[in-house]
């Protein structure tokens, strides 16, 4: 597959690391991803921070609110608004979550999973094209972190996802976090979960830190430096997959911009061995 975004490693653009960043414009970052819902309808210093930044990064779009588990059809105006704000930043494909978020408007700020049935097939497929047929660009979704068994067998997580990104004719977004975070906590091997994915339809990588508890849980947090058994499956998935644009996300507990950029070099070092 072509792409003409550039491959390498990216980095979420968040306010609270934006002064900096702007002031330095480190080299070791290839592109920047935001959330639309941070700049969709809004002015000020959420607009000047992208304007700046734009003129030195390639972006990539990443929603949170539109989960495509959704049982009710978007918001007309918003999908509208959305496909404005992706052309504004030229943004090759958009990507959301495979996930149940909200209804009648209301929403749990959270991403939660949903059963990997032939109806959630198919009101995933619903919702995959009416953002598709408004956006008029590929959309992909992004694979989920859950805490509590959906299957007796935890890979029928990645045979659900197939099948929506085939039924749908769909784009994966693939968060290789969340497949470690799930293999631990649910006991399989997670390189068995990305040996299932058809290399074509991966248009995006998702590395991130999590939490580990006390009694073993992983969290997905995006709030901890990534783990060593993070980059080991990255590097398993680039050389299956080949090379993509892979994002460190940190939302939480953002710590120095030296600190991410030391992130950013170790990434593009595995990013590099696995791909040429």
């Amino acid at each position: 597959m072509a792409y003409e975004f550039p491959v390498g490693v990216g980095l979420g653009f968040r306010v609270a690391m934006a002064r900096e960043f702007l002031e330095r414009r480190p080299d070791e970052v290839v592109f920047i991803e935001v959330h639309p819902e941070n700049y969709v309808g809004r002015g000020g210093l959420y607009r000047s921070n992208l304007a700046r930044a734009l003129e030195r990064y390639p972006a990539l779009t990443h929603g949170l609110t539109l989960g495509f588990g959704s049982t009710e059809r978007f918001d007309p105006d918003y999908l509208r608004a959305l496909r404005d704000f992706v052309r504004e930043v030229d943004a090759p494909w958009h990507s959301d979550h495979l996930c149940f978020g909200g209804s009648g408007g209301a929403y749990v700020h959270d991403l939660l999973p949903i059963p990997f049935t032939e109806e959630s097939v198919r009101t995933a497929v619903a919702r995959l094209t009416e953002m598709r047929d408004v956006l008029d660009r590929p959309v992909a979704f992004e694979n989920l972190s859950y805490y509590v068994p959906l299957s007796e067998d935890p890979l029928d997580e990645a045979r659900f996802c197939m099948e929506v990104l085939e039924r749908a004719d769909a784009r994966l977004m693939l968060d290789v976090n969340n497949v470690y975070v799930n293999s631990r906590n649910f006991g399989f091997d997670p390189r068995a979960w990305i040996d299932l994915v058809p290399p074509e339809r991966v248009v995006q990588m998702h590395v991130a830190g999590h939490l580990v508890r006390h009694d073993g849980l992983r969290i997905d947090t995006h709030g901890e430096p990534v783990p060593d058994g993070v980059y080991e499956l990255l590097d398993y998935t680039l050389r299956r997959i080949g090379p993509r644009p892979v994002l460190l996300e940190r939302d939480n507990d953002i710590p120095t911009l030296d600190e991410l950029l030391a992130e950013v070099r170790r990434l593009t070092d595995v990013f590099r061995t696995a791909t040429t």
